[in-house]
């Protein structure tokens, strides 16, 4: 009785087929979801940005920065002067020095959703949930200043951040998941978002979260269509008791010539058009 050879690179059982396991499993698994520049180009440019801008926050004159950080906020005031350059700059600064957290929350969130549905929808779901969130909320404190329900001193109050933009994408992403995940995924979200409120007592944030969560969950439709949630055609099927073979369509150049032909090709000569 001959001895089988283990495969080269295998090591024999049962080791070597528990790394080559490893090593083709959850190593590619973990691999492919790490954020590059060609799979992540969008996420990856953002946080340079939000980075850079924490790392001036830090360095540079307290009082500039918060100039700068006043011009970009969007307050009521700055929405109702300066609404596009409210709404683009705002969303370049994190609320607080500590600048980690973000990289987490953009890892799992924007990162995994640019995958799967590409750079450009991404940043529409990021943009979507920010411009969303912003309006709405300072809305709802405009018009309570205007109807004396809330301090003028509101309309001031800084209101930078990428919560909402992070929020959207996590709602989005949700709607990209098998049902068990998305699940599991909304509740954390609204367990998040109602400890936050609880522990904030923050009108502005406590609209504008829930608001762009359910900004990033109102495009799930048309983020589908670019996951490949559409349904694809099934194979064309042979009938019943016909060969596969006989079923498929034979291209002109692959038909048997016809009796016809034969007739006309003169024995031991050229087949008629050919010399």
């Amino acid at each position: 009785m001959t001895e089988r050879q283990a495969p080269a690179g295998c090591g024999g059982p049962p080791y070597g087929m528990l790394r080559a396991g490893l090593r083709s499993g959850a190593v590619d698994w973990i691999l492919a979801r790490v954020p590059t520049l060609r799979r992540n180009p969008f996420a990856l440019g953002y946080l340079a940005v939000v980075g850079a801008t924490t790392t001036f926050a830090g360095l540079a004159d307290p009082e500039l920065v918060l100039r700068l950080q006043e011009a970009s906020s969007s307050d009521g005031h700055n929405l109702l002067q300066h609404p596009l350059r409210a709404l683009l700059f705002s969303g370049f600064w994190v609320a607080g020095p500590v600048w980690m957290p973000y990289l987490w929350a953009f890892a799992f969130t924007v990162a995994p959703l640019e995958r799967r549905v590409g750079p450009g929808r991404a940043a529409v779901v990021f943009a979507a949930g920010h411009v969303a969130a912003t309006l709405l909320s300072q809305g709802v404190v405009v018009a309570a200043v205007e109807t004396g329900r809330m301090e003028p001193a509101a309309m001031d109050h800084l209101d930078i951040g990428v919560s909402y933009g992070v929020l959207a994408s996590l709602g989005a992403l949700a709607g990209l998941l098998r049902p068990a995940g998305r699940v599991a995924v909304l509740a954390l979200a609204v367990v998040l978002i109602a400890d936050q409120i609880a522990a904030e007592r923050d009108l502005v944030t406590g609209i504008g979260h829930p608001v762009a969560l359910l900004a990033g969950v109102a495009l799930w439709r048309w983020l589908r269509r670019w996951d490949g949630h559409r349904p694809r055609r099934a194979p064309r099927r042979a009938p019943l008791g016909v060969p596969a073979e006989l079923s498929r369509p034979t291209s002109a150049s692959s038909r048997p010539a016809s009796a016809s032909a034969v007739r006309r090709a003169a024995p031991g000569s050229a087949w008629p058009g050919r010399s």
